[in-house]
């Protein structure tokens, strides 16, 4: 398809959208103008790739600007520090965004060996760096697939897990740390796809409220040296793939020809 940005004060311009049709379907459509007029009383469901250091809500919010909406969410938060595929309903389809949260997720990401950060990712400075250079690429592929299956998780501090009506990561950055319950969660697959030490690439196919972040310290833990996420893509959640979705192009970077 041919990828379009969104830019909320301009909506004439013509371009290809991905949409998910009743059928659960890919759905093409012309214009953010006719989106926006065909979606105002049923509403829509589309496929955004949300851009680095943009949250699930900044994505949310440009959707409602764009689109002349008035309610929208998004089936599944992408950290700050994560881009790749969030699912955006508006309207009347915000009442089907508990089945698309539901939906398996895949992740392509990096992790980098022998550092760790308070919020196990790249959102917050390394704290600590320790030795890695006894650990080797096979002892590092058997250590992720370990993790493949069942199992409980603890969220991380830093997430938007709620404790008394707060999220976690309001006491995180206050140096609170909160006891949180692990969760239940499935991770299916595990793939090494490449590891030039310190950094480890992979891909990640798992279940609903899973951090990858939360696996990579745990995987730092067992080989000794920490780790932390320093990268990752949201490529999949069930059958809809994030080459199918729409770009989001922050205004300062737009050039004229592809602003909509």
């Amino acid at each position: 398809m041919t990828t379009t940005t969104i830019k909320p004060d301009n909506l004439n311009r013509s371009g290809s959208f991905s949409t998910i049709s009743h059928s659960g379907r890919i759905a093409q459509t012309d214009s953010v103008e006719s989106l926006a007029a065909a979606g105002r009383e049923e509403g829509n469901v589309l496929l955004i790739d949300k851009p680095l250091g943009w949250t699930s809500f900044d994505v949310v919010n440009r959707v409602r600007k764009a689109f002349q909406v008035k309610k929208a969410g998004h089936a599944g938060t992408l950290d700050p520090k994560a881009t790749g595929l969030l699912i955006v309903c508006t309207g009347k389809k915000t009442k089907t965004i508990d089945e698309y949260a539901g939906l398996e997720k895949e992740y392509e990401g990096v992790m980098e060996l022998g550092a760790t950060t308070p919020s196990f990712d790249s959102e917050t400075e390394v704290k600590e760096r320790k030795d890695f250079s006894a650990i080797t690429g096979e002892q590092v592929t058997r250590v992720l697939q370990s993790f493949i299956g069942r199992q409980l998780q603890v969220p991380p501090m830093y997430s938007a897990v709620k404790h008394n009506g707060k999220p976690l990561y309001k006491f995180a950055r206050k140096g609170r740390i909160i006891e949180r319950a692990p969760r239940a969660i499935v991770i299916s697959e595990i793939e090494v796809q490449a590891v030039r030490l310190p950094f480890v690439h992979f891909r990640i196919v798992c279940s609903k409220g899973t951090y990858i972040r939360a696996l990579a310290d745990d995987c730092g833990k067992k080989l000794g040296c920490g780790a932390y996420l320093k990268q990752l893509r949201r490529t999949r959640i069930g059958d809809f793939h994030v080459a199918d979705a729409i770009q989001i192009v922050p205004k300062e970077s737009l050039r004229q020809d592809v602003v909509l």
